[in-house]
């Protein structure tokens, strides 16, 4: 634990909403390997982005190449990767852009410090910041079935240890905001749903379509 440090106070959330006209939040999008949360949040922040809206995405995969290249595939590695990103996500959010994420984040424990970082958040009367939890819902056997890296393979012939969904668990969200199929909706579909869900609760505005 750093000491001797001081917290800089910088504008507040809501004015730096009103000079960006747009409120941050987080968008956390969590499944299986192969579930389809890139893709989706690939279309997703382009989609806001030709809405002239701020959107941000980070990669499961990419910030393993930078920001997280220290950390392994361990649970404990696990927790600090999504603690690292839970960090950044809000950084974000609090700049007024849409974090997306693209994480398995299989721990219930994990996504819940995730939530209570944003949550917790508030500076005095601002409200806190908005997290939007995605399950990207999909059978196992359709995730292996794709298989576009080949890691489930990898996986069964135990190449690859610790692997999510074969021989590490995923604890599903039990009341995600948004729960998604993707194994009977097209990916056009799940976004579509994900951008009327943050029409209707006026996180982007019902004209930005």
């Amino acid at each position: 634990m750093a000491t001797n440090i001081t917290w800089h106070p910088s504008l507040s959330r809501h004015e730096r909403n009103q000079y960006r006209k747009q409120r941050g939040f987080t968008i956390w999008f969590t499944g299986l390997s192969a579930s389809g949360k890139s893709t989706i949040a690939t279309v997703l922040e382009q989609h806001l982005l030709h809405l002239g809206l701020a959107a941000y995405r980070l990669d499961g995969d990419n910030v393993r190449f930078g920001l997280n290249k220290d950390l392994g595939f361990s649970e404990k590695d696990r927790n600090e990767n999504i603690r690292r990103i839970s960090e950044v996500a809000k950084l974000f959010a609090d700049s007024s852009t849409i974090a997306l994420t693209s994480f398995i984040s299989p721990y219930k424990a994990d996504r819940k410090v995730a939530r209570d970082l944003h949550e917790g958040a508030s500076q005095g009367s601002d409200d806190s910041i908005p997290f939007i939890e995605v399950y990207v819902d999909v059978p196992i056997e359709v995730a292996e079935q794709r298989d576009p890296k080949g890691l489930y393979k990898k996986a069964r012939a135990g190449d690859i240890k610790e692997f999510t969904g074969i021989s590490a668990p995923y604890e599903a969200p039990e009341n995600p905001e948004i729960r998604i199929q993707t194994d009977r909706n097209s990916v056009e579909e799940c976004v579509a749903q994900i951008v009327e869900w943050l029409q209707a609760r006026e996180l982007i505005s019902p004209s930005d379509s």
